[in-house]
């Protein structure tokens, strides 16, 4: 079995890439001794290396140390409704195997959990990965999940009611940790984007629907039951569509992306005038199309894009008031026209904010962008090491 200090020695060089044994002492508030013991020990695995010196500060340079990449894989699955993307990556994020995507819609598909298994063990059958190299396999999903019991209490049933992560660890026989969606995107933007080293940051998923990530005094907030973050459903529409939660006047049926691509087509179909009419002819979803033509400058698609991007502005005005916090990230696949989005939530934001709470949170787009699903499904398994040998 792996020490504690091994353990963590591996999960900051992870998320720091390369440190001193004297830094990794500092964050590990063990003895310099225990932590290059442990260091001597992973080296000797292979599964850790010296890089160099670093720089000099007066004193003598120290030698930095950082994971060997190829020393152990990681499969990080991202799902969402519609589709599902699989990838294996290395300790620094670099793909092994070229990125899976197939479509698995989720709502009232009792076949789900089982295609999901099978286009896992297809994937990493096709590749050259060494299986008793990898890790784990971290899973991000839309849903209700409780991450201590393994369950997805919306979608991906299983026999007999089984654990969710049970049955996927007896089918693939591997480990494997499941998350909500959102969360991970959060957790891959407090360790690796735009809220490394921030305490209070709200990190917005914006797909198929508008998810909710939460860091709350530097860590990941999940709330008294887990489900923390279900932005998607606060009533604050007057619009009266039926959600699909079988609410209505959520958030979501007025930012939902595919409820949007859904208007862009019948507008389309009437008649309007823009670049999607060629798009949707083409082999991209709706969605997609929406977003690259907007980028394209196309003004019907800024158009649909703008109102979205306000009446989230609304909803994250909200969120300002109640946790005051000193950051919001725009994230997920919208991040993909983040720019377009930025001046419509702004506007948002001005109009119903109070300028005292406002003028201290700034508002980004992620830089990690749609990868950030997959970066946050690999950061679970090396979140919880200490969980298996």
């Amino acid at each position: 079995m792996r020490s504690g200090i091994e353990k963590q020695v591996i999960q900051y060089l992870y998320t720091d890439r390369e440190l001193s044994c004297s830094a990794l002492s500092e964050r590990i508030e063990k003895s310099v001794p225990m932590v290059m013991h442990a260091l001597n020990q992973l080296m000797k695995r292979g599964w850790v290396c010296s890089t160099g010196y670093a720089p000099s500060t007066g004193g003598r340079k120290p030698l930095l140390y950082s994971l060997v990449p190829e020393a152990q894989y990681i499969v990080a699955v991202a799902m969402d409704q519609l589709f599902t993307r699989i990838q294996v990556l290395d300790w620094l994020h670099r793909p092994i195997t070229q990125l899976e995507t197939l479509a698995l819609p989720l709502h009232d598909n009792e076949q789900a959990t089982d295609i999901l298994v099978q286009a896992i063990h297809k994937h990493l059958h096709a590749s050259s990965v060494n299986v008793s190299k990898i890790l784990g396999v971290g899973i991000g999903m839309p849903g209700f999940v409780h991450i201590q019991k393994g369950v997805n209490y919306t979608f991906l049933p299983t026999p007999n009611g089984e654990s969710l992560r049970a049955y996927l660890q007896k089918q693939l026989q591997l480990p494997v940790l499941i998350d909500n969606d959102s969360s991970l995107i959060a957790l891959a933007e407090l360790r690796f984007g735009m809220a490394k080293n921030r305490k209070h940051v709200m990190v917005i998923n914006i797909g198929w629907g508008t998810g909710l990530g939460m860091i709350v005094n530097g860590t990941l907030f999940r709330g008294h039951t887990g489900y923390a973050g279900e932005f998607s459903h606060i009533p604050i529409s007057e619009n009266k569509i039926l959600c699909e939660c079988g609410k209505r006047g959520c958030l979501e049926t007025e930012t939902s992306l595919l409820l949007l691509a859904e208007k862009a087509k019948e507008e389309i179909r009437q008649g309007k005038v823009s670049q999607l009419s060629t798009l949707f002819k083409a082999n991209m979803h709706a969605v997609d199309a929406v977003l690259e033509a907007a980028n394209n400058g196309d003004e019907y698609a800024i158009e649909l894009l703008s109102d979205v991007g306000y009446k989230l502005g609304k909803g994250i005005a909200i969120l300002i008031h109640i946790m005051n916090p000193e950051l919001i990230v725009l994230s997920g696949r919208g991040a993909k026209a983040g720019k377009i989005l930025l001046a419509p939530v702004q506007h948002a934001l001005n109009k119903y904010c109070i300028p005292r709470l406002l003028e201290n949170t700034e508002i980004a787009v992620s830089k990690l962008g749609f990868e950030a699903s997959l970066i946050g499904a690999a950061n679970l398994v090396m979140e919880n090491l200490f969980e298996w040998n």
